[in-house]
């Protein structure tokens, strides 16, 4: 698992997943990843990857937190500089093309 990877991926789901649909897949990757089940010579990478496992789990299992971790992936999502490009084209086609601190006080 990819260490920028989203919580949708680290359980293989779609952003669209039900809550039954995130229990089962945290169940079904727990089966295999969980520091208890796997041999020896496998403990320290499967501690890591359960972990994940279940950051991703306790994040999306619960309503507020998945609401606030989708806008923060949406926000991420989107293309780099798109809000400065956009609102540097604002500024200029209205007339500013910087902003002073005495002008910004005064009004």
């Amino acid at each position: 698992m990819a260490t920028t990877s989203s919580f949708y991926e680290v359980l293989g789901l779609p952003m669209s997943a039900s809550g039954h649909e995130i229990k089962a897949a945290y169940r079904r990757l727990a089966r295999t990843c969980h520091p208890d089940v796997v041999s020896m010579n496998q403990k320290e990478m499967s501690a890591t990857e359960f972990i994940k496992i279940h950051a991703a789990y306790s994040t999306l299992s619960d309503p507020d937190k998945r609401a606030s971790y989708d806008r923060d992936l949406f926000r991420n999502s989107r293309p780099f500089g798109s809000s400065s490009m956009r609102s540097a084209t604002m500024a200029a086609a209205s007339g500013y093309t910087s902003r002073n601190w005495e002008t910004d006080q005064c009004w």
